[in-house]
């Protein structure tokens, strides 16, 4: 299929308007230049803007061979390098000046530290003007611990459907190398999010060629090298939004949080109000978010209107609550009052009665559950029951569990395997915890005596040459993976359950599978294989793995 044409900018652009896009982008990075005072800037940003987009278009595709020493010290096999897009014109492209820029940003903040962080806004224009109000913002982060940042940034340079996740292994900018969290491939394989799309598209130059949303996109960038100041041995997921739900994205993101992770929203707010017009229309737009009044966030009021709507949303699940941090505009820094543009930094942030977010682990857990031996004798019990009156009365029995122990009525993902003279009869359950293993246990039985595919219904003379076995899940983790070597290698058969999902399909094999194929080559194949995808498409990019432990136990054994 050819890539479908996607028109570079704000809005669509004409073939003789190549150099409208560039002119909006200046007016970004430093809105005085719309007025007469500003042109020898607006040639230095020009042909800097022009040759970073150009050396973004020559390596975005190329192994990168010159990592930092700190990087190359870490993680020394980057392959695909995100390159600055925008360093030159939206901030200073020599390290040692921008990192005293910085600094200096850093000395003139007087913040009052918010406890439990969870999230910032933070605008993204070029430094000179909204840099005091990202430092602000930024300065929160001094000394935390976080290890993942997802980064929610605009598009504002292409047009397209759905939300970015780059597609990377690291993110430069003049102060080194960021790594990619693997958090971005578990995104990528939820709607509304994507695999940075490519498509053809016009260049600043008026040429035509391939371009992603990250390929001249100023609005995650500028955050990073704050990023960078603040935070130590942290990995990005850089998404860049287009056309998407926000109530979705923030139910996609959910699923990747914990206690380590942060969230950024990049926008400015009014763009090119006289001065008294802008702090009015502003200072709704930040009533609105700190009440987090959805409704509240006109069209026009911010040009990071998604990302922020996705973070108002996620507050709006977990309790979350909002303090503003600074709000000015370019007309208060560097800039002219007749034509400027809004900043607000916004933190976010959880109480005492927040919904509590995962505890990060370094590791997938390792630890299983452990059920006595009367407990595990209760379930198989249900379970036996369960399949006896569904095979001869076509009911589940009536069962009271009030006093089953405690942790029987825990939630708990399960399966229930039946087997028939040691050949497999029935096998189903749940990944997930959803219901407490005494009523999972007795549906699963239901299914597997009846409702697997793969085998005719248990028949009522068959009862007594089934054999059940339980399997009782720890909750799935996600397995980081740099390749398909390194994936073999992290591994553990016989102990490792594990989920594969391949471009939007998905299956799983118990740890026990590992008995009938034990080589790692050939279980990742057949695994791939039942998710109905080619043998060797685990090998392929786009490919998660989660894996979970079980403890299973059978009649027999007791």
């Amino acid at each position: 299929m050819k890539p479908q044409l996607c028109e570079t900018g704000y809005g669509p652009m004409r073939r003789s308007d190549s150099g409208g896009f560039w002119r909006r982008r200046r007016e970004e990075a430093n809105p005085a230049e719309s007025s007469s005072h500003g042109a020898s800037f607006r040639l230095r940003a020009v042909l800097a803007s022009v040759l970073a987009g150009l050396a973004l278009l020559a390596c975005s595709d190329r192994t990168d061979t010159k990592p930092s020493d700190k990087a190359a010290s870490q993680t020394p096999t980057f392959q695909r390098v995100r390159q600055p897009a925008v360093a030159g014109a939206f901030y200073d492209a020599d390290p040692v000046s921008l990192s005293k820029t910085i600094d200096q940003f850093f000395a003139a903040v007087k913040a009052e530290p918010v406890g439990n962080l969870v999230g910032l806004i933070c605008p993204h224009a070029g430094y000179v003007y909204s840099g005091l109000t990202a430092a602000h913002g930024y300065k929160q982060l001094i000394g935390g611990d976080f290890r993942t940042v997802i980064l929610m940034a605009a598009s504002h340079t292409a047009s397209f459907a759905g939300v970015s996740v780059g597609d990377f292994d690291a993110y430069r900018t003049p102060l080194g190398l960021v790594p990619i969290s693997e958090k971005s491939k578990a995104l990528g394989s939820m709607p509304p999010f994507v695999m940075e799309p490519r498509f053809v598209a016009r260049r600043p130059d008026g040429t035509v060629g391939e371009a992603t949303p990250e390929t001249f996109e100023h609005s995650g960038e500028v955050q990073v090298p704050f990023l960078q100041k603040t935070l130590k041995d942290f990995k990005l997921v850089s998404l860049v939004f287009g056309q998407a739900d926000p109530a979705q994205a923030a139910q996609a993101i959910a699923t990747q949080l914990d206690d380590k992770t942060l969230l950024i929203a990049s926008t400015d707010l009014s763009h090119y109000h006289p001065y008294d017009e802008a702090n009015a229309m502003d200072k709704h737009c930040i009533e609105a978010i700190c009440n987090l009044d959805l409704d509240g966030i006109g069209q026009d009021s911010a040009c990071g209107r998604l990302p922020v709507l996705t973070l108002m949303h996620l507050a709006k699940t977990y309790g979350w609550k909002t303090k503003l941090l600074d709000h000015r505009n370019s007309g208060d820094t560097a800039g002219g009052k007749d034509r400027v543009v809004g900043y607000a930094a916004i933190a976010f942030y959880a109480t005492e009665s927040s919904r509590k977010l995962p505890v990060a682990s370094a590791a997938p857990a390792r630890e299983q559950p452990a059920f006595t031996r009367e407990e595990r004798r209760i379930l198989l019990e249900l379970a036996r029951r369960s399949v006896n009156e569904v095979v001869t009365k076509g009911r589940l029995p009536t069962v009271d569990g009030s006093g089953f122990p405690r942790k029987l009525l825990e939630p708990k993902g399960c399966f229930v395997t039946l087997t028939k003279n040691g050949q497999l009869r029935g096998c189903i359950g749940n990944i997930l915890p959803h219901a407490p293993p005494c009523q999972a246990i007795m549906e699963n039985s239901q299914s597997s005596a009846t409702r697997d595919t793969r085998f005719p219904p248990v028949q009522p003379d068959e009862l007594k040459a089934i054999e059940i076995e339980i399997s009782v899940l720890t909750v799935p983790q996600l397995l980081p993976f740099s390749s398909p070597e390194d994936l073999l290698n992290k591994l553990h058969p016989h102990k490792d359950g594990v989920v594969l999902q391949i471009a939007g399909r998905g299956a799983t094999y118990l740890p026990q599978v590992w008995e009938q194929i034990p080589d790692k080559v050939m279980f990742l194949s057949s695994l791939s294989q039942k998710a109905g995808c080619p043998p060797d498409a685990w090998r392929g990019p786009g490919t998660t793995v989660h894996i979970y432990h079980v403890e299973h136990f059978k009649e027999s054994e007791l």
